[in-house]
């Protein structure tokens, strides 16, 4: 059954949003939502998962380079919990290391954020 999945950056300033689906195994960057201190703009990253309706929401979890769990990555799986309990679907954290630098290589001038939720849904869809 085909499935369609809404990829998630976490960033304290940005959210990056990309979808994905199973059939090509491929993500579209959607953008970035501004943040606050890692909360984002509730309407807009709800109105995302209202217009999408994936199957499944997947966040980016920024372990560090020795798979130990960093600040940061425990704030993800804070607001990967908010997600799940906000939209009442199945959330999955998806390890993201080196997402970021490879996202700003591919896209230096622009919206690296989005380009790094694509590249995690990617990491999902053909893992």
């Amino acid at each position: 059954m085909p499935e369609t999945v809404l990829a998630v950056d976490f960033g304290l300033k940005h959210v990056g949003l990309a979808v994905g689906q199973t059939v090509s195994r491929t993500a579209t960057p959607l953008g970035a939502i501004a943040a606050r201190d890692g909360v984002p703009d509730w309407r807009l990253l709800d109105a995302a998962i209202g217009e999408w309706r994936p199957h499944r929401l997947l966040v980016g979890l920024p372990l560090n380079m020795d798979g130990t769990v960093s600040e940061m990555a425990e704030r993800a799986r804070r607001f990967a919990a908010v997600l799940r309990n906000r939209h009442a679907q199945p959330v999955e954290l998806i390890d993201e290391r080196l997402s970021t630098r490879e996202a700003k290589r591919l896209q230096p001038d622009g919206d690296s954020h989005s380009v790094a939720a694509a590249l995690i849904a990617e990491t999902w869809l053909n893992g």
